[in-house]
């Protein structure tokens, strides 16, 4: 399997949003934009909470009932981690324009191909979140995400291996496809949608290899043992990038160029 280039991100690529991002990995391009907290209409006002509204736009053509579906799994995924119960009677919106998915032999950039919509779940995650971020949106945490499918061995059957982020050949011949969604500290999972059929087992080895992806270095600064296991039977794929390293490098950045004004002339 060839190498996967490490995401890249860009903040506040546009001018009349609040805030926004792009956001590229794995073959997929967002952009991202958020915009709130802001009036919301009456008939979509919470007295005690801020509404999320997210909007899914594919690649082209008019969105159906798989875009439907994220955005609702992305909504209730951000009213996790962002602050709503400081905002209530407002609207905070994302808006998530996908640009570009991995080519496939049948379809292009539409998500009806079995497996490409979760496979598209954790690039829109992360451009979400990246895009609250730069509106300076608050939130009680961040969540890193990562998509994984349990692909039978050609040589035995009888074994399998995980393979993270995915590709659309990888989910037309896979047993199971997942994606997990965990906080920014790593202690809680928020998120969690599977397709196909799999085994208790199976599940364990998923939620290992998802945690060493989103949640290197723990709370700690190590992954413990149990987070390391896999069963021998499988073979289990490298670990993708250190996704909260990449959150708290965009993070970090987005400091150091709110804090540019502090900095004295000559220094």
């Amino acid at each position: 399997m060839a190498a996967v280039a490490d995401p890249v991100a860009i903040l506040s690529p546009l001018a009349r949003a609040d805030g926004s991002a792009t956001y590229s990995y794995a073959g997929y391009t967002i952009i991202a934009s958020a915009n709130g907290p802001i009036e919301a209409q009456r008939r979509d006002e919470d007295p005690d909470e801020a509404t999320v509204d997210v909007v899914v736009r594919p690649a082209a053509g008019v969105g159906g009932p798989s875009e439907r579906h994220l955005e609702s799994v992305l909504e209730n995924t951000l009213q996790e981690i962002i602050l709503v119960r400081e905002f209530p009677r407002c609207l905070i919106q994302i808006v998530l324009q996908i640009q570009s998915v991995p080519e496939n032999d049948y379809v292009h950039t539409r998500l009806n191909t079995p497996g490409l919509n979760l496979g598209v779940l954790p690039a829109l995650l992360h451009s979400a979140v990246l895009a609250l971020l730069s509106a300076s949106i608050p939130m009680r945490t961040t969540a890193t995400a990562v998509s994984l499918a349990i692909l039978p061995l050609a040589a035995d059957s009888s074994k399998t291996q995980i393979v993270t982020n995915f590709s659309p050949q990888d989910a037309s011949r896979a047993l199971s496809t997942h994606v997990l969604v965990f906080s920014g500290q790593g202690d809680k999972l928020l998120l969690a949608e599977s397709e196909g059929g799999f085994t208790m087992a199976e599940w364990d080895e998923v939620l290992a290899e998802a945690k060493k992806t989103c949640c290197q270095g723990g709370q700690d600064g190590n992954v413990s043992e149990s987070d390391m296991a896999i069963d021998y039977d499988n073979t289990a794929s490298s670990t993708g990038p250190d996704m909260r390293g990449f959150l708290r490098s965009a993070i970090q950045g987005k400091l150091e160029d709110a804090f540019k004004w502090r900095a004295a002339p000559g220094e």
